[in-house]
């Protein structure tokens, strides 16, 4: 830290029955009072170089002894003071970056300009400002922070601003350059002496040296002094959010916990007026924090941007900074874990653990991104421009290469997505209190190519089926129409074929769609799980026989005949009752419209376009059932 020593005399101030006085063979003529406390002094020394008090004694009388001066709004109290009486004594003082902002405060006030005496007070402390101060890193973030004690002093002096530009234009620039005294500057001069000077200098500095020191500023000259460093261009956007994470890790720490501590009723109102101010402080923190984001995607990370979004629905900030947020963590939720995405909601119009709402903007944001472009170049009208390549059609090729890149890349990021939705969908579906809209809502913002399998999402739909046991038949329905059995691995086949909290239909499907896999793959049904083996051998079914193919020729037994409704021929069977009962739950589906008048397309219809092999084996399935209950 840099120092001005001034004056030479000893310090002779000293107490007397709470009075400062200065031991003078000359009687004191002259009190100040300041903020309470009193001074015996002397005019000359004082007047001499002040401007203030000379104005102040000429327009006030003069009693026999001691003439009264108040300062009752003196800037910097009674230490400041005392450092201004003791230059005028010509006593030894010393200035640093912690008092010289009070100093030059104090002696604006007073007036010890030029005007009054030459090589006075103002003069001597905006040298050692300007030469020194500015010129040290630690030092202008010192000086900067005590400006925080007279702001407005602060300010008309330009104290402020001058400190902003010095820490902003150091901030970009090799910390051999800048004259450190901090802790950084220890480790610098360790790693010399250990490894020489030549053998550090190839060594590159930490880019970020200047964040952990600026951190220490209040959200105010934080936000003013990060809005310079931006301004000034030279620092990357990843440092920028480097240093932003910094910050809110110093002062957003357990943020949950202390806001919760804030809504249990306080003992007092004294107590609920200081837990308010806490968190009136910490939402413009955070909100501050907000602002001063880089731009450019990936400058932060995304766990970082869903930390602040936590925070922010905890202290509830403007729905602006929420948004604005959303939006951020949308452009690069590929990187999140489902955990962070887990944000609490505190909503009193809602009692569910998690807010879906904002992870359902985040899902619709992220869709919203990256278009495909287009994947081919329009087609010439002319033969003669397909055959003549110019320079410019190349540059069009290489665009549009770039452009599928690109589209690549967008729908990489849309299966990491899809892995993320379905991994929070199996937390969310253990809260009771989550709506089946909503639950709808979150699986299908996702495409249905970004999920190459949906296991994950069959767990999740387990998992909510478990955790609300009083959905009706027509919400079950409605629940599993996000999944496609098609997709099911064999493990999954297994678990859905005897699960019986499923709709009757969806275990239909998951029998017809294994059946059909063990078809196409050359009737091995050996390889089937065992359990699956065993359901099917208890109708009398082998599975490692695969199902015949029909030929035009081949007469059909009437209860195989089951591509169309109108092939029902005997209404008392069981088969065709399940068809009848298909047929209703697909008016039912049909009935079931969207809001906008698109109705989903009908189910039945779906399982009448399967292979002839699994409906064959399903029909002989119901029929074996039949006869074994006709024969009892």
């Amino acid at each position: 830290m840099k120092f001005m020593k001034l004056g030479s005399r000893p310090d002779t101030f000293y107490t007397n029955e709470a009075v400062r006085s200065v031991s003078s063979e000359v009687t004191s003529d002259l009190i100040v009072q300041v903020k309470g406390s009193r001074y015996l002094l002397h005019k000359f020394p004082l007047l001499s170089k002040c401007l203030r008090l000379q104005r102040i004694c000429s327009e006030s009388p003069e009693t026999l002894q001691h003439q009264i001066v108040q300062l009752p709004d003196f800037p910097g109290g009674t230490e400041a003071f005392e450092l201004c009486a003791k230059f005028c004594y010509g006593i030894t003082i010393t200035f640093s970056a912690y008092n010289i902002v009070a100093a030059r405060c104090a002696a604006e006030y007073l007036q010890m300009t030029e005007d009054v005496e030459k090589g006075n007070l103002v003069y001597k402390l905006e040298v050692f400002f300007n030469s020194c101060i500015l010129h040290g890193w630690r030092d202008s973030i010192v000086t900067l922070h005590t400006t925080k004690a007279f702001p407005l002093w602060s300010e008309d002096l330009r104290i402020t601003s001058r400190c902003i530009e010095a820490i902003a234009s150091k901030a970009s620039t090799h910390p051999f350059k800048v004259s450190l005294s901090h802790s950084h500057s220890r480790r610098v001069r360790d790693d010399v002496s250990c490894n020489g000077v030549e053998g550090q200098r190839q060594r590159p500095a930490a880019k970020g040296w200047w964040a952990e020191d600026i951190a220490e500023l209040g959200i105010d000259l934080y936000w003013r002094t990060m809005i310079a460093i931006k301004s000034d261009g030279k620092i990357p956007s990843n440092l920028i959010g480097e240093a932003l994470q910094i910050y809110a890790s110093r002062c957003l720490p357990n943020i949950s916990r202390r806001i919760k501590a804030n809504i249990e009723p306080a003992g007092s109102n004294s107590d609920s007026d200081s837990a308010s101010e806490v968190t009136s402080k910490s939402r413009l923190l955070l909100e501050s924090i907000v602002s001063l984001l880089p731009s450019e995607k990936g400058a932060v990370s995304c766990s970082f941007l869903l930390k602040l979004l936590k925070a922010a629905n905890i202290l509830n900030v403007s729905s602006s900074s929420k948004m604005e947020l959303a939006r951020r963590v949308a452009l690069q939720v590929e990187e999140a874990r489902v955990g962070d995405l887990l944000i609490p909601s505190l909503s009193s119009s809602s009692n569910t653990l998690y807010d879906v709402d904002i992870v359902l903007i985040i899902l619709e944001q992220f869709m919203l991104q990256g278009q495909s472009p287009p994947t081919s170049p329009p087609r010439s009208k002319l033969g003669t421009e397909r055959r003549r390549r110019s320079r410019s059609a190349e540059n069009i090729d290489f665009k549009l290469q770039e452009s599928r890149r690109s589209s690549s890349a967008s729908h990489s990021s849309k299966l990491k997505v899809a892995k993320i939705v379905d991994g929070y969908l199996r937390q969310i579906a253990k809260d009771i209190n989550l709506p089946l809209s909503k639950f709808i809502a979150v699986a299908e913002t996702i495409p249905d190519f970004s999920r190459l399998d949906h296991d994950e999402l069959y767990r999740a739909i387990d998992i909510y089926l478990k955790a609300h046991p009083d959905l009706n038949k027509s919400e079950r329905k409605k629940l599993c129409r996000v999944l496609d059995c098609k997709k099911l691995s064999v493990e999954a086949c297994m678990h859905a074929a005897q699960n019986e909290k499923l709709p009757l239909r969806v275990v239909v499907q998951v029998l017809f769609f294994e059946q059909a896999r063990a078809a196409t793959t050359g009737g091995k049904g050996t390889d089937l799980p065992s359990n699956i083996k065993a359901l099917l051998a208890s109708h009398n079914i082998d599975p490692s026989k695969p199902p015949r193919a029909l030929s035009t020729t081949t007469s059909i037994p009437g209860h195989d005949q089951w591509s169309t409704v109108s092939g029902l021929r005997s209404p008392k069977s069981r088969i065709s009752t399940l068809r009848m009962k298909l047929a209703e739950d697909d008016d039912l589906d049909e009935n079931d419209m969207n809001p906008d008048g698109m109705g989903r397309p009908s189910k039945f219809k779906g399982f009448c376009a399967l292979p002839t092999g699994p409906k064959k084996m399903f029909s002989r399935l119901l029929s074996t059932n039949r006869n074994a209950t006709e024969k009892s």
